[in-house]
Formats: C-alpha cells, sequence, structure tokens
C-alpha cells in the first residue's frame, strides 16, 4: 500500500474523490514526483475543504495555508479567506486549542514543526465534525490516518493499544493528559457510530 505522502494509485469512487485528486494533482504537480515527502498528504487535506468551498474548515489563515502552499505544493490554493471565525461554540474553540496544544507536544521531533502546527490545527478542528475522522478530514480511509499519525504524531499510534477509533482515541488522550474524565469528541455524538464508541449514552 502507498505510503500517506504518496499519490493514491486508486481511482476515485466518487464525485467527491475525483474532484479531490484532481485538485491534488494540481497542487502537487502529478505525474511530476512531488515538491516534498508530504506534498500529497497536505494537498489532499487541502483540496478536500478546497473543491467543497470550505477552505476555513482546516482551522488555519490564509497566511498559513498561503506558507504551507509555498512549502508543498507547485500552484497557489484557492483563495478564500476565512472571512469569520469558523467555531462560534465556546467549548468547541477551548476544545480545538487544546487539542492543537496536545498534538504539538507529541510531534515527531524530525517533523517541520510549521507542518506540525497546520496538521494539528487541521486534526483539532477536524475532531469538531460529526463522522470518522478519516471522512472528516477527506482521506482515503483510516489506513492514511495511521500513516499521518506515524509520522507527524508518533506517541499517539503508540498509545492506541486497544484499536480505538482515532477521534474517540484523540479525545480520551486529551482528557487524560489535562485530568479531565475522559468523553467523545465534540464531533462524536453526530458519527454514525457514535453508539458502538459510546453504548452507555445512548
Amino acid at each position: 500500500m502507498n505510503a500517506i505522502s504518496d499519490k493514491p494509485a486508486a481511482p476515485p469512487s466518487n464525485d467527491f474523490d475525483a474532484l479531490a485528486a484532481a485538485r491534488c494533482d494540481a497542487l502537487t504537480g502529478a505525474p511530476a514526483p512531488p515538491r516534498t515527502r508530504d506534498a500529497w498528504l497536505f494537498a489532499r487535506l487541502v483540496a478536500a475543504r478546497e473543491v467543497r468551498g470550505e477552505l476555513p474548515l482546516l482551522g488555519l489563515s490564509l497566511a498559513q495555508i498561503d506558507a504551507l502552499g509555498a512549502r508543498h505544493f507547485v500552484c497557489a490554493v484557492t483563495a478564500e479567506a476565512p472571512h469569520a471565525r469558523v467555531v462560534t461554540d465556546a467549548s468547541h474553540a477551548a476544545f480545538a486549542a487544546a487539542m492543537h496544544a496536545f498534538l504539538v507536544s507529541l510531534a515527531a521531533p524530525q517533523a517541520d514543526p510549521h507542518d506540525v502546527r497546520c496538521l494539528a490545527a487541521i486534526i483539532a478542528h477536524a475532531c469538531l465534525r460529526p463522522d470518522h475522522l478519516w471522512r472528516d478530514l477527506g482521506l482515503r480511509g483510516r489506513d492514511d490516518v495511521t500513516r499521518m499519525l506515524e509520522r507527524f504524531f508518533p506517541e499517539v499510534v503508540a498509545r492506541n493499544v486497544e484499536g480505538l477509533r482515532w477521534k474517540k482515541l484523540l479525545a480520551r488522550e486529551l482528557a487524560l493528559a489535562s485530568g479531565a474524565t475522559p468523553g467523545p469528541a465534540p464531533g462524536c455524538p453526530g458519527c454514525e457510530d457514535f453508539g458502538f464508541c459510546f453504548p452507555a449514552r445512548r
């Protein structure tokens, strides 16, 4: 199976995948080799929001998006400045900020710190949305999330000895790190598998 940094080999399965894959190719300059090891990962994360007109959902400022593109892409990301805060719920904003800081604290020492901060923000904001983490990130499946975490936040993967869903694991580890009682991430209650992950809450 291809590494997360590689261009996906499988054909797109639906219109969204086709649009996202095409935009990934444009951002990374495919079929030429990508500029960086992580170009495809960041291109897919950005493209997943860009093709739906949802760039603010990345949780990044326009300056951060431009800098991310300058590091990894061969063309600019469509200009779409976050005109207002995407997160208006104070508890959700606090969760996203805490998750961001938590992930940054667990970053792989060899990872680029600018990329770490961007990816931590993207993951933290994805935890606010109501689906499996891989879908909220616009990736192809759980394996993509695993490889992404192994590369940037390997300690998170090492802690998942029970094989938990990634969003549940992240919320649990953040709670434990802050001395809080573990519970679902803000987006978990809207997920189709919420009853599976948190059966006592149904």
